[in-house]
């Protein structure tokens, strides 16, 4: 395998124009309708007469003191308990009628091909109702990701998320684009920009194109965040990712600022994203750079566990991780020509990483432990 490069930002290729994406649609759960609002009786007190109806017909002999039928399981006349009781067994029928229904016809979609993918070969259907599934128990149940400041996303429109990058595997993209997709008001997807080397692996390769991940270049960033899309970019790159574990949480150079300028030329926001947790997943204390360079690796990880203990060696440890948004950073108030300015791409690329680093110095102090 050759060595692993990332493109930068200013690469130039061409590629096809972009479909526009299907509506999502939403369910309006089960309400049944036409059925009419119980009435609650009025019962009269002792000794005293029940209220008659002015307009009926009176009967002389008919007794003036009978009270008013009830039900024996409700005295005051409403719907009996047991039927109330009942209500929320026939929803939850439904909602499981729907849910097998609504599986059987995904499987049916995608036996007949009646699925729609765009020109990067993302699948909301898929991700949605597959592939989030498998990730949502790792970010539930075994990270236990605690999402901050999830409001500072854009509901509509194109935005650039830019996030340290840390953990020896990129599980911390991952994780992110679970808490985008769970957590935002908007129902928002997050569109993970990706080094080379991630589309040469097989089955990684169509894994990360069904979850909607492209090559980290300008063009293509450009063509999301026109699309509306959200973006997500770590900076950092292999330089992050595979950083000692003596450098923990401690911020690589942010290359040539490539995305400042992306989102200048489109006028979208920068999301500043920070992410404690993903650094002692894989606590690496050394890498074997010879084998590194035979399998094409940018680096080849050595661990308290790997390779020592095999395939169980690469078990990630279950840390405790929060991820934060901070506030956006407005871009749509520059000219045009701005995105040729190095020195204000320098400020703003040091403004981002400078709120990224000090927001992970305030949740590490905030943090009571690794794992709690």
């Amino acid at each position: 395998m050759a060595d692993a490069k990332v493109i930068p930002f200013d690469d130039d290729r061409s590629r096809g124009a972009a479909v526009q994406r299907p509506q999502r649609r939403r369910s309006t759960g089960n309400r049944r309708k036409g059925e009419p609002a119980a009435v609650r009786e009025v019962q009269p007190l002792p000794g005293s007469s029940p209220p008659q109806d002015p307009q009926a017909p009176q009967d002389p002999q008919a007794p003036q003191d009978r009270p008013a039928p009830q039900s024996p399981q409700d005295p005051l006349g409403d719907v009996p308990a047991a039927h109330e009781e009942e209500l929320p067994d026939r929803r939850q029928g439904g909602g499981l009628e729907q849910r097998l229904a609504g599986g059987l016809a995904f499987l049916r979609r995608r036996l007949t091909g009646d699925y729609e993918v765009d020109d990067f070969g993302y699948d909301e259907q898929l991700t949605d109702q597959v592939l989030m599934s498998l990730l949502r128990p790792m970010y539930e149940k075994y990270f236990r990701v605690e999402v901050k400041g999830i409001d500072n996303i854009p509901s509509k429109g194109g935005a650039l998320i830019v996030a340290n990058h840390s953990g020896t595997l990129p599980l911390d993209g991952l994780m992110m684009q679970v808490a985008v997709h769970d957590n935002h008001p908007a129902d928002r997807h997050l569109r993970l920009l990706a080094a080379d080397l991630v589309f040469v692996l097989p089955v990684v390769n169509e894994l990360a194109r069904k979850l909607g991940h492209t090559l980290a270049c300008a063009e293509d960033a450009e063509r999301l965040l026109a699309q509306g899309e959200l973006v997500g970019v770590m900076p950092e790159g292999f330089k992050g990712i595979g950083k000692p574990f003596s450098e923990r949480y401690k911020l690589q150079r942010f290359g040539r600022g490539g995305f400042v300028s992306t989102a200048l030329r489109q006028g979208a926001p920068i999301v500043p994203c920070s992410i404690v947790g993903a650094e002692e997943i894989y606590p690496m204390i050394g890498n074997a750079k010879t084998l590194a360079r035979l399998l094409g690796f940018p680096y080849f990880p050595i661990t308290p566990t790997f390779p020592w203990l095999g395939p169980l060696g690469a078990i990630p440890l279950p840390t405790k991780w929060t991820i934060q948004f901070g506030e956006p950073i407005r871009t749509d108030g520059y000219p045009p020509e701005a995105a040729e300015d190095p020195m204000l791409m320098f400020n703003l690329t040091d403004q981002v990483r400078e709120q990224i680093q000090h927001t992970l110095y305030k949740l590490l102090v905030q943090r009571r432990s690794v794992f709690f």
